[in-house]
């Protein structure tokens, strides 16, 4: 079923500070990890210079976010004290902010005391927390006082703990049940705008992941945008066999997959092939509108 499909009214814009992400035609976050373990990119970007080199190509290859993460989440990662996610990231947005002023970022982080600082002294415009306020109970508060985006994930455990046997009786059902609680929450506390994120790999078997993207769809019918992160995961790689390197070509497969099931942001390490997706796949979509009137 294609969004065109769908009954459910979802909003299509949130604003950031003062600008206006518009959701009627998907958008693409480009990832940047200033961490050493990222299980793709860790290490990669660990200076000022190549930080800076990066935000520039992705940029020029139409990123709309940058999403910023100083804290590894990968499965089993160590624990990042705060000090030292906030020295990474306040490495980055310096030397982001001394180039890109007007670039709009999110950052990465579970921690309400870590969006503060990087909103209020970096202008940081999203915050992107994978434990919907689970890690931390002063981040939905927070992130209402800072009238800022908030992503919500869904995460079953820990990033530690999360992959240890993950179970659901059903995990669509469950995930929107629990989505519709912090929903709730996030608006009490003044939280104008919400993007969905169910989490794909964390705390999530294959068949979980596969069984997600393909009821994506339904997570419409709360009627905020979604963003669906499976960049280079194992999801592709382990079920061709290969690796988070060799897996572009599946991360573009399952991009348009979620698109077709209703994603407006997809959050991806290779911005050039997700930004073709989306032009591809909005022509398309305007040709299927095209048939449908004759």
């Amino acid at each position: 079923m294609s969004t065109k499909d769908t009954l459910f009214s979802i909003k299509q814009t949130i604003n950031c500070h003062g600008r206006l992400i518009d959701f009627s035609t998907p958008r693409v976050m480009g990832i940047l990890n200033v961490t050493p373990d990222s299980f793709y990119d860790g290490g990669f970007y660990g200076n000022e210079k190549v930080i800076v080199n990066r935000v520039s190509e992705m940029l020029s290859e139409g990123a709309d976010i940058i999403d910023i993460g100083a804290y590894s989440s990968r499965p089993g990662a160590a624990p990042v004290p705060s000090d030292a996610e906030m020295e990474r990231l306040r490495m980055a947005l310096h030397a982001i902010r001394s180039v890109f002023s007007g670039v709009i970022l999110s950052v990465d982080t579970f921690r309400s005391e870590i969006a503060s600082l990087v909103v209020r002294e970096f202008g940081v415009s999203i915050i992107n927390d994978i434990s919907a306020g689970l890690l931390d109970d002063k981040m939905i508060p927070t992130v209402g006082e800072l009238q800022v985006p908030y992503i919500m994930m869904h995460m079953q455990g820990t990033p530690q703990s999360m992959q240890k046997n993950p179970e659901y009786q059903d995990v669509t059902k469950e995930i929107l049940a629990f989505f519709a609680k912090r929903i709730s929450l996030a608006q009490n506390a003044g939280i104008q705008d919400i993007v969905l994120d169910p989490g794909f790999g964390f705390g999530k078997t294959m068949e979980h992941n596969y069984t997600l993207l393909r009821e994506l769809n339904l997570f419409n019918m709360l009627g905020w945008p979604v963003m669906v992160g499976i960049s280079r995961k194992s999801m592709i790689y382990k079920s061709l066999n290969t690796t988070p390197a060799n897996a572009l070509n599946g991360t573009t497969v399952l991009n348009t997959l979620a698109l077709h099931n209703g994603a407006k942001l997809l959050r991806v390490h290779d911005v050039r092939e997700a930004v073709e997706t989306v032009q591809l796949y909005t022509l398309y979509l305007k040709a299927s509108t095209l048939s449908d009137k004759i």
